[in-house]
């Protein structure tokens, strides 16, 4: 068989592969929802989920909106029967994990918000991965 005849049957053999395995295990962002907010707010809450179906662990490097200044992800914490909340320096995705953001734990903090989250809206917020990139995501905005 010559090269070029072999590279022809191979070339689809390759892109099925990179195909079945990019769609077999990826990092997702999903379910991702904000709380609305009064007039004058200067802060917001997102909650989401993180799947990694990747076999690579990864980390979340940092989080991009224009509906804000800043956003970051917080873990709220009951200290002395009293919640407060603290930032995450670095969040860990481990290979197969579901990382859930939900109200009373790990939450993105909108900081300076430009104007109010209005329910019934939406916004997009990208999230930058070590390994996976970016994710951009819709956010949908509830009361």
């Amino acid at each position: 068989m010559n090269m070029r005849r072999l590279a022809v049957l191979a070339l689809p053999l390759a892109l099925l592969l990179a195909a079945s395995s990019a769609m077999a295990g990826e990092l997702s962002v999903t379910y991702a929802w904000a709380r609305a907010t009064p007039p004058g707010a200067a802060m917001g809450v997102i909650y989401l989920r993180i799947d990694n179906g990747s076999t690579k662990s990864d980390r979340l490097l940092k989080l991009r909106t224009s509906v804000a200044a800043s956003a970051d992800v917080h873990r709220t914490e009951i200290v002395d029967d009293i919640a407060r909340m603290r930032e995450v320096a670095v969040l860990h995705v481990a290979p197969g994990e579901k990382v859930e953001f939900a109200p009373g734990g790990l939450h993105v903090m909108l900081m300076g918000l430009k104007k109010p989250l209005v329910a019934g809206k939406t916004f997009e917020i990208e999230l930058v991965f070590e390994v996976a990139g970016p994710r951009r995501v819709v956010v949908s905005i509830r009361d």
